[in-house]
């Protein structure tokens, strides 16, 4: 057993096992009012845009209190206008996330659906907007961390735009790992947050927005505190001041995290590593017998899932308490139709760490064997 039940490792799509750096930055209390915390902020969002490969002529970011759920109700409660119809690409429970939120808010919307271990199609989308030409706006996820699916994102956006239509991405767990090239792509509203794989800790999420699509926007919102262009325009004018108190120690450690991102390398020298930790990961489960639910094909190198394995003796519970008690904590799948589990592998994972979780995963399963 683990001695400090505080050292575990988080194997989770986000929160994840920040660095000891990362952490520290939180025990340092600000003042939201005070101008080195709003310059924090100021240099948060310029480096935002600079991971977007995109220009603060043509884009902004605008950074939103709360989880990424948050950030993505923002922009969804938001941009769409009295007379917007969504068209929502559905393959995931996030996708179905952003439906509720939409019938939440009384938006109309649409929505197009896709097996959950497939891609959504570019041609479909294409046929459809055709079809549909009350669609204005099209809203997909790009790592569907519900299964580990990671979209085609580019094929989407190519028929989206040639349709002219707004297009909203969820990159919440892709942002700072796989490379998106905003501006190219023509992506109006990309959303990620803060304890993904930019590597901080949980408490606000961020939106990079095409300036003339925010502008469009203003008096939309259903909401105060979700309003994207009110907070906008208050870190505009104010020099990095968010409208409502902010949470400054989230900030900091975030502010410490993009450094940190740079260090490593950027983001493919991340991506690298997630990806080698992902590989190892899957290829070691298959060769212990769990079967992963996404093909290798459009396996993203976030999180995996795997269903459970054929065994009787095998449950959730005690694979996860065997797991956690030496220092590693996994997730539960999200699926329906079938048993499964996921496991994550940024933040600070190495491929030491995946080797170690492997060896774990043997143990386990030869104690319940033999039970």
């Amino acid at each position: 057993m683990i001695q400090d039940p505080n050292t575990y490792k988080l194997l989770t799509p986000g929160p994840l096992t920040a660095s000891l750096t990362v952490r520290e930055e939180m025990l340092v209390d600000r003042c939201t009012w005070d101008s080195d915390y709003k310059e924090m902020t100021q240099e948060i969002r310029a480096g935002l845009l600079e991971l977007a490969h995109v220009s603060a002529k043509d884009y902004t970011a605008v950074l939103m209190q709360g989880s990424g759920t948050f950030g993505v109700e923002s922009v969804l409660s938001s941009v769409p206008g009295a007379d917007d119809t969504v068209l929502v690409l559905v393959n995931g429970a996030y996708t179905e996330r952003m439906c509720l939120m939409l019938e939440r808010h009384k938006i109309a919307c649409e929505r197009l659906d896709f097996p959950w271990d497939r891609i959504p199609d570019a041609e479909t989308v294409a046929v459809y907007l055709k079809a549909h030409p009350e669609v204005t706006i099209v809203s997909m996820v790009h790592n569907e961390t519900t299964t580990g699916l990671l979209n085609d994102i580019a094929s989407v956006a190519k028929v989206v735009k040639a349709a002219g239509k707004t297009f909203i991405v969820d990159a919440m767990s892709s942002f700072g790992a796989v490379d998106i090239d905003v501006g190219a792509l023509g992506i109006d509203f990309i959303i990620s947050s803060a304890n993904k794989c930019i590597q901080g800790v949980p408490g606000f999420s961020f939106i990079i927005a095409r300036r003339s699509a925010l502008e469009a926007s203003r008096g939309h919102a259903r909401t105060l505190s979700l309003d994207l262009y009110d907070q906008w325009k208050t870190m505009e004018k104010d020099g990095g001041k968010w409208r409502y108190t902010s949470p400054t120690h989230v900030v900091a450690a975030f502010h410490r995290a993009m450094q940190e991102l740079k260090a490593e390398g950027g983001i493919a020298a991340r991506g690298a590593r997630y990806a080698r930790c992902n590989k190892k990961m899957r290829d070691g489960m298959k060769a212990l017998g769990f079967e992963a639910y996404i093909s290798e094909e459009h396996q993203g190198p976030i999180i995996t899932t795997f269903f459970y394995p054929q065994n009787a003796k095998f449950t959730f519970a005690s694979m996860y308490d065997y797991l956690k008690s030496h220092g590693y904590v996994i997730y539960p799948g999200k699926l329906t139709e079938r048993d499964t589990f996921r496991l994550g592998n940024i933040g600070e994972i190495y491929e030491e760490d995946v080797d170690r979780v492997l060896e774990l995963f043997a143990q386990y399963l030869k104690e319940v064997e033999n039970a």
